[in-house]
């Protein structure tokens, strides 16, 4: 396996499948009931051990305060989406399988400003990318009126 199959299997086939199955969780503990503080806090403590738990396996604490404000402002912003997501699993009654389609077109956000912030748009085939996008917004409008 060459490093880059690894890198994707490692950082994007797997995650997909554990964010996939998060979404099974993070309905499961708003149909019974949590409050939302009470929902954000708990998923913190669920980073904060993983953390600790990556911790054990990698011991190079490297931290810088750049970094980690950095680090922080991604928390607050997945915090804040995060909420919004169990605000309206608690409120409105809409299936996760609707709702997941839509909020995973973060994809498309990323993609955008990885393109214009990182300057990745000179690694990239745009025709493969911009058909790709097209697909995952397609897909979404399918599945959200489904």
């Amino acid at each position: 396996m060459t490093s880059k199959s690894t890198a994707l299997l490692l950082g994007g086939f797997l995650p997909a499948l554990i964010y996939g199955g998060s979404a099974i969780f993070q309905k499961m503990s708003t149909s019974l009931g949590i409050s939302l503080s009470a929902y954000l806090v708990a998923t913190g403590i669920g980073i904060a051990l993983v953390g600790l738990g990556y911790n054990l396996f990698d011991n190079s604490f490297a931290f810088s305060v750049k970094s980690g404000l950095y680090a922080g402002a991604f928390g607050l912003t997945w915090g804040i989406a995060t909420g919004l997501v169990a605000y309206t699993l608690l409120n409105f009654e809409v299936p996760i399988s609707q709702l997941v389609p839509l909020y995973n077109m973060n994809t498309l956000v990323a993609v955008l400003l990885a393109l214009v912030i990182f300057s990745e748009w000179k690694d990239l085939h745009t025709i493969k990318l911009l058909t790709g996008s097209a697909l995952i917004v397609a897909g979404a409008i399918l599945v959200a009126n489904s």
